[in-house]
């Protein structure tokens, strides 16, 4: 079965900096656009940065970009969320998501596979 696993959350001080990870297996990752997501309290799930299936193609929210990047290294089914600069409004549960289209979509309807999702923390 298909099983993505984050991991890398925590807690850090505003400024900091968080690499999250995101483990893929039971699917042909390559052929699969990835994407990260987050969640914070009492909120909906807010769309964070996605990437396609080859790496070559990346669309990023207009709150994190210049700050986060993603990137992906098909070799190891493995998917990264290198968070910089963060801020207390980047606290949020993680998750990261698989979708089977080739484009790069922020609805997480468009999403078949979730995570368990990773907190990140992030204190003033």
């Amino acid at each position: 079965q298909v099983q993505l696993v984050e991991s890398g959350g925590g807690l850090v001080q505003a400024g900091d900096s968080l690499r999250l990870s995101c483990a893929a297996s039971g699917l042909p990752f390559s052929r699969y656009a990835m994407g990260w997501f987050r969640q914070a309290p009492e909120k909906e799930r807010e769309f964070v940065v996605a990437i396609s299936g080859n790496g070559t193609s990346t669309y990023y929210a207009d709150s994190v970009k210049g700050r986060f990047t993603i990137i992906r290294d098909n070799a190891k089914n493995m998917v990264y969320l290198q968070m910089n600069s963060l801020k207390p409004e980047d606290t949020a549960v993680y998750y990261c998501a698989a979708n089977p289209d080739y484009g790069l979509y922020s609805a997480p309807r468009q999403y078949n596979y979730w995570g368990q999702g990773a907190q990140v923390t992030v204190s003033s």
